[in-house]
């Protein structure tokens, strides 16, 4: 699931590594994240992820109190990889709004920007454990109000800005769950359909054009 490089050491845009340090905090966190999409939180262990790292588990107790600990900072990590990509995209500043819903569009469709497997493995996870099931509460409502709020710039009053808000991220979370995978000129094609559904107002050509671009450099 790993989009690059997963380690320090086999970044070559990243400093080598100094004196006796092997892997980094950002190490660990990236071997458990891979081992939670891939096999599920049950499954992320430090002995695991040591043994993949080809390190000992001491070196886990430089960066991490414990596995609770490293559990807290991998929601920690999802929050920030998912949930506010999601409300700086909602955030831009846009013409229309259709450009708007745009740049929604983007940051679902970069796999750099918004992890798929990732938001799903953490939302399987809140299955098992309270907790974690109010986190993914708290991350639904901070980015739906995002949503929301892109609406109300454009001068929907709050009833229909809550209601398109609704539709447009409950359906975009509904597209990953069913796993689409439709040609992306397929999608496309679609996409001023979609503005037109989501807004009530016909794609800004421009803008339109622009995301098409982006759409196609992503393949």
């Amino acid at each position: 699931m790993a989009n690059g490089p997963l380690l320090h050491r086999d970044d070559p845009d990243k400093a080598p590594l100094t004196g006796h340090v092997k892997v980094t905090r950002e190490d660990w966190l990236n071997v458990a994240r891979d081992i939670l999409v891939t096999d599920g939180v049950a499954e992320v262990k430090v002995l695991a992820i040591g043994t993949r790292l080809g390190v000992s588990r001491s070196s886990f107790y430089w960066y991490f109190k414990s596995r609770k600990d490293l559990l807290g900072q991998l929601l920690d990590d999802w929050e920030a990889r998912n949930t506010a990509r999601i409300e700086a995209h909602c955030a831009v500043e846009a013409a229309t709004i259709t450009a708007a819903v745009c740049s929604f569009f983007r940051c679902f469709m970069d796999p750099a920007q918004f992890d798929q497997g990732l938001d799903f493995a953490v939302r399987e996870w809140s299955r098992r454990d309270g907790q974690v099931r109010r986190r993914i509460d708290l991350a639904d409502k901070a980015r739906i109000a995002a949503v929301t709020a892109m609406f109300a710039r454009y001068g929907y009053d709050s009833y229909e800005a809550d209601v398109r808000a609704r539709i447009l991220y409950f359906m975009q979370l509904g597209y990953h769950a069913l796993d689409q995978t439709e040609p992306m000129a397929d999608r496309l094609a679609r996409t001023r359909g979609y503005l037109l559904g989501f807004t009530g107002q016909e794609a800004d050509p421009q803008a339109l054009a622009a995301f098409t671009a982006f759409a196609e450099r992503l393949g």
